[in-house]
């Protein structure tokens, strides 16, 4: 992988990995589209890690609300109100919400690595992407906010983010549609999914990581990843900024309407290409 193909990854992941459209999928397609051919395995690490980029992004832009979480865990351990202190509570619950991501992205690994080799796949899963969109603005009948979740809204999100385990399915957009679905409020449905994409970035990196130092090539990566990180990281943030202010006033309607378009044509142009 060159710089500059590394330089447009990094682009396209910081844009795509809060933009509910997938991340994983564009970095499947985007190669695709403009002929560059990768080893599978380290395309699949390059993928991983260079989330690491939007995971810094995400720790910029919420730095303050973090503190306060992380405060709100030490002060409900010094009153033992573990559960009890609102921020505290809210720290657990995202932590809640991100362990079946994590676990079935252990069990998982092989299939959805296999699923990334397939183009077919990328598209079928962004006509699903669509449709979860589409539903979620339909059913959601808004009004609950981030105070307002229990243990059982966050398993919901929590598992609705093993869907996007496979290329084509949004992360962000599974997860802020399941909060719909539990009614909050698209701003809060947005902030909750950003959040709670920490545990699972930094466990799915570490993974990448291990398999980078096993790689024969790792040393020939580093430029590259370290590219694709820096791009991915100012992109993610300003994307973080301009979606959070977007869903204030908009619906996912139009992400929705943009995976059904490229889908459908993905679809249609395999099957006639045999």
């Amino acid at each position: 992988m060159t710089l500059l193909q590394a330089l447009v990854l990094g682009i396209v992941q910081g844009l795509t990995e809060f933009i509910p459209i997938s991340s994983t999928g564009h970095l499947v397609l985007v190669p695709a589209l403009l002929g560059w051919e990768f080893n599978p395995q380290s395309a699949f690490i390059f993928d991983v890690l260079v989330q690491w980029g939007t995971l810094l992004a995400v720790i910029a832009y919420f730095k303050d609300e973090l503190i306060t979480l992380s405060r709100g865990l030490w002060m409900g351990f010094k009153q033992r109100q573990i559960f009890t202190e609102p921020n505290a509570r809210l720290a657990w619950l995202i932590l809640l919400s991100s362990l079946p991501a994590a676990i079935a992205g252990l069990i998982l690994k092989p299939l959805v690595e296999s699923a990334i080799d397939n183009i077919l796949a990328v598209f079928v899963f962004l006509l699903v992407n669509a449709l979860i969109l589409f539903a979620s603005e339909r059913i959601s009948r808004f009004g609950r906010r981030l105070q307002d979740l229990g243990v059982a809204d966050s398993l919901w999100i929590g598992f609705a983010q093993i869907f996007a385990l496979f290329p084509g399915i949004s992360r962000s957009g599974s997860t802020i549609a399941a909060g719909l679905v539990r009614n909050l409020e698209r701003g809060d449905a947005a902030r909750y999914s950003f959040l709670m994409a920490l545990p699972v970035m930094l466990g799915a990196g570490l993974v990448a990581l291990f398999d980078l130092t096993q790689s024969v090539d790792a040393s020939a990566q580093v430029g590259p990843l370290l590219v694709g990180f820096l791009a991915a990281a100012l992109v993610g943030y300003l994307t973080i900024r301009w979606l959070l202010k977007f869903l204030a006033q908009r619906s996912l309607n139009v992400f929705a309407a943009y995976c059904f378009i490229v889908g459908l044509v993905g679809v249609l142009m395999v099957m006639l290409n045999g």
